[in-house]
């Protein structure tokens, strides 16, 4: 894939930053929105595909994307389709970190050390060409604005900052509420954005039974628990 364009994930990073406070809005459903933002790029890219309410990997060659790279293995590693909401409910580790450490390595933001209180030290994000912003914004106000239907791309991004509860980030109080009434119509012109908005909204309704519901079930924890669950074998172990 190039660096010609843009990611999903890069920019619903980008929509959720704050250019005042330095800090992301809805910081803790922005992972899951990423995660969903990484299978509609993926999907764009030829990679995978909708299967019912499961994902499928249809060609597992790398993007030249290592973020986007690392989860499509993980998909591969799977084996079967995988349903969109267990990869989205699945543990995430720190996909906004990560995505924030790639913005900055790719000149998108750079990190403003500081102190909260005096004492603990903090991090602030400031975009480096507020006009990549704006073109983000704009392409969703004029979706918005206009009724036309979008393309993919702005259309999956438009759901996944609906589900991610960016709306009234990005469209604030009782003059901002038909714009989010819009936001989220936009749902619906883009089946796999769709798919993974719906995913991200359900994990956080509580739609998605715990790991270990699921394992006694038959249904194979992800790599990063497999992986999270050896770490703490091996923690008990040392401290006996």
């Amino acid at each position: 894939m190039g660096r010609s364009r843009r990611t999903i994930p890069e920019e619903l990073l980008l929509l959720a930053l704050d250019p005042t406070t330095g800090t992301t809005a809805q910081p803790q459903s922005l992972d899951l929105g990423l995660a969903g933002a990484q299978l509609v790029e993926l999907a764009l890219a030829g990679r995978i595909a909708p299967d019912g309410d499961r994902i499928a990997v249809v060609m597992p060659r790398p993007t030249g994307d290592p973020t986007l790279d690392s989860a499509l293995e993980l998909l591969r590693r799977r084996g079967s389709p995988v349903r969109a909401v267990h990869w989205i409910g699945g543990p995430r580790l720190g996909l906004r970190q990560i995505y924030l450490a790639h913005l900055e390595r790719c000149g998108m933001v750079h990190a403003v050390a500081g102190q909260m209180c005096g004492v603990l030290p903090t991090t602030r994000y400031q975009a480096t060409d507020t006009a990549i912003s704006r073109d983000i914004r704009a392409r969703l106000d004029s979706a918005i604005r206009t009724g036309v239907p979008p393309d993919p791309r702005t259309a999956a991004l438009a759901a996944l900052a609906h589900a991610v509860g960016l709306g009234k980030h990005l469209y604030p109080g009782n003059e901002g509420r038909s714009s989010r009434s819009r936001l989220r119509d936009l749902i619906r012109h883009d089946p796999m954005g769709g798919l993974v908005a719906h995913a991200v909204m359900d994990v956080q309704n509580g739609a998605v039974a715990h790991p270990r519901r699921n394992q006694a079930a038959g249904v194979p924890l992800q790599p990063q628990v497999q992986s999270q669950s050896r770490r703490g074998s091996m923690a008990h172990t040392a401290a006996r």
